[in-house]
C-alpha cells in the first residue's frame, strides 16, 4: 500500500469527530447484541483500507504505556540497564503509568516509518488501535472517540462500525 495521506484522515477525523463520538455513545447506551461481531467485521474491512506501516501516527505522535518487565526486555536488547533505559527514554505519570518522555517514540524510524523494535515492543503498541477488545463499550470515550485524529484506522473502523450498525442492528 502507498503512503497514507495522515493529514487527509486527520481533517476528516476532527470534521466528523462530534456526530461519530454521539454515534458511538448512542452504542454504549442501548448495548445491542452482536457489537462485537460488528466490530470484528468493521476491523477486517479496515485492515483492507489502511496498512498502519504506511502512516506511524501513532508512533509519531502518541507514546504507549511500558510494564517493567517491557522495559527490562527492551533495555538488555540496547545493551543498557533497566535504570539507564528509564532515565533516558522514559518517566512515570501521575496515574503511575510508565511512559516515554518524548515523541516520536525512540524506536520509530522517521524515514522508513517502521518500528526498530518490531519483535519486542510493548503490548500497548501491539495491541492498537485496540480493535480486538471485547470490551468495546467501555473503551468509546477513553479510547476509540480520542484515536479517531490521531488514528486513521481508527476512523475508518467507527465509520464501518456506523454503517454496519445501521444497516445490521438497524440503530439510526
Amino acid at each position: 500500500m502507498e503512503k497514507l495521506n495522515v493529514p487527509y484522515y486527520t481533517r476528516r477525523a476532527h470534521a466528523k469527530k462530534k456526530a461519530l463520538t454521539a454515534y458511538l455513545k448512542k452504542l454504549v447506551r442501548k448495548k445491542p447484541a452482536g457489537m462485537y461481531a460488528i466490530t470484528q467485521e468493521a476491523r477486517t474491512e479496515t485492515w483492507k483500507k489502511i496498512d498502519c506501516t504506511s502512516c506511524g501516527n501513532c508512533c509519531n505522535s502518541m507514546t504507549p504505556t511500558w510494564t517493567k518487565s517491557e522495559i527490562k526486555r527492551v533495555a538488555a536488547h540496547m545493551g543498557m540497564t533497566y535504570d539507564e533505559y528509564y532515565e533516558k527514554y522514559l518517566y512515570t505519570d501521575d496515574n503511575g503509568d510508565i511512559m516515554n518522555d518524548n515523541t516520536p517514540c525512540q524506536h520509530y524510524n522517521t524515514d522508513t516509518r517502521l518500528c526498530t523494535i518490531y519483535e519486542l515492543r510493548p503490548k500497548d503498541c501491539a495491541e492498537f488501535p485496540h480493535f480486538h477488545r471485547k470490551d468495546f463499550f467501555d473503551q468509546v470515550e477513553d479510547v476509540f472517540a480520542p484515536n479517531m485524529p490521531r488514528c486513521p484506522a481508527t476512523l475508518v473502523w467507527v465509520e464501518k462500525i456506523q454503517e454496519l450498525s445501521q444497516t445490521k442492528l438497524k440503530i439510526k
